[in-house]
């Protein structure tokens, strides 16, 4: 199951910044792989339109399926305090590209979205 995780509107909003999306990937991406459902985990990444972020899971799932785990990786980023996971050279081909002060910014925005709309599909 793929879910579009539209953090800014598409045409409508300035795209999110590369510094901050490298780090929501990284951060997003470090949740994920130590959250009780890792398992079924294929990918979490960036969009190339630079407006959200895909998350992909084993399984039929819908969106309710997934808003929890959603929810905290939002809380995740917006909790961290310490440095940036696998932001260093040899973890990262471009490790200092990193912001989470916007990180946190657009992921502030992105959960408020979340908890009045709860939509994790983008209208096609």
């Amino acid at each position: 199951s793929t879910f579009d995780l539209r953090i800014t509107a598409p045409n409508r909003e300035p795209v999110i910044d590369m510094p901050a999306l490298h780090t929501i990937e990284h951060m997003a991406a470090s949740y994920l792989r130590s959250s009780e459902r890792s398992g079924e985990i294929v990918y979490f990444g960036p969009m190339g339109c630079r407006t959200g972020c895909y998350l992909v899971m084993f399984g039929e799932l819908c969106p309710e399926d997934v808003f929890e785990l959603v929810i905290g990786i939002c809380d995740f980023i917006l909790d961290y305090e310490k440095d940036i996971p696998g932001a260093s050279p040899e973890q990262c081909g471009n490790y200092s590209e990193q912001s989470l002060p916007m990180a946190k910014y657009y992921i502030r925005r992105y959960k408020e979205s979340l908890l009045t709309e709860r939509r994790l599909e983008y209208p096609s």
